[in-house]
């Protein structure tokens, strides 16, 4: 079951490989949220459970998902217009359970607990990239148009069986 793991979070590697693009910073978070990702499921396959450099790898890439969450946090608490208060309390929840369970991977850096934040990153990236450029309406009449996820993207759910 672990070597299933494994490989599919090894297949996953190569679509996080992007630069977000200038001037949208939607989906500058998203790419963050998605090399976050990457890292962590870099260090799911990096080797077993008990081995003692992966737990390390693993809590490496534990602590910068919760330093951009941290992040992500602070930037909800401020007084923001751009955001619905229904979306800011709704992230700011997630970003508790976030932190709470990292806490507890930090103390058991098991594949299948990175594999449930990696899961929360993909699925929050795939929301934002939906996100479109102009969501105030500034600059000329035309309506704001999202821009679709690539076929290449993660998709929006998951299989969260691990």
């Amino acid at each position: 079951m672990i070597g299933n793991l494994m490989t599919s979070h090894q297949d996953q590697i190569d679509k996080y490989n992007r630069i977000p693009e200038p001037g949208s910073p939607a989906h500058t978070e998203a790419w963050a949220l998605l090399e976050t990702a990457k890292r962590l499921a870099q260090a799911i396959t990096s080797g077993p459970d008990d081995d003692k450099e992966t737990r390390e790898e693993r809590r490496s890439a534990l602590r910068l998902n919760w330093r951009l969450w941290t992040i992500f946090q602070a930037e909800l608490t401020l007084d923001r217009t751009d955001i619905s208060p229904d979306v800011q309390r709704n992230m700011l929840t997630l970003s508790q359970f976030v932190d709470k369970h990292t806490v507890g991977a930090l103390a058991k850096p098991t594949a299948e607990a990175l594999s449930v934040l990696i899961d929360i990153n993909r699925n929050i990236a795939a929301g934002l990239m939906q996100i479109p450029d102009d969501v105030n309406g500034a600059g000329d009449d035309t309506e704001a148009t999202s821009k679709p996820v690539p076929a290449n993207d993660p998709p929006a759910s998951f299989d969260t069986e691990v």
